[in-house]
């Protein structure tokens, strides 16, 4: 079952400069601060800042409950594939795809 968009994650090239650009705007300190990823919670929805992700800009991840069979789907209607299945810590799952408009479709699953 898709759950929908509960991930945003920005590419990004400073991520000190990003970081507070974010603290002001969402008005949070970060949940998870590290110099490969720092992530903010705002109610139900994580905002990512992520300095070693690709450049095509901001992907938004679909919440979903079968990460296989989601990406799959979406490899059947045509998807490409742009990141292979991957745990990125915690049991957490993501994957992401490229459309036929070249638009980017974030996957994750919590374990």
């Amino acid at each position: 079952m898709n759950q929908g968009i509960k991930t945003v994650v920005y590419p990004v090239t400073n991520l000190a400069q990003a970081k507070a650009t974010f603290q002001a705007l969402l008005g949070v300190e970060p949940i998870a601060d590290s110099p490969y990823y720092v992530g903010f919670k705002i109610g139900d929805q994580d905002i990512g800042l992520d300095p070693n992700g690709h450049k095509a800009g901001t992907t938004a991840y679909y919440s979903v409950d079968d990460i296989k069979q989601s990406l799959q789907s979406l490899l059947d209607a045509g998807a490409q594939i742009e990141q292979e299945i991957k745990n990125v810590g915690g049991g957490k799952l993501i994957a992401s795809v490229k459309d036929a408009d070249g638009n980017i479709i974030g996957l994750s699953q919590d374990s």
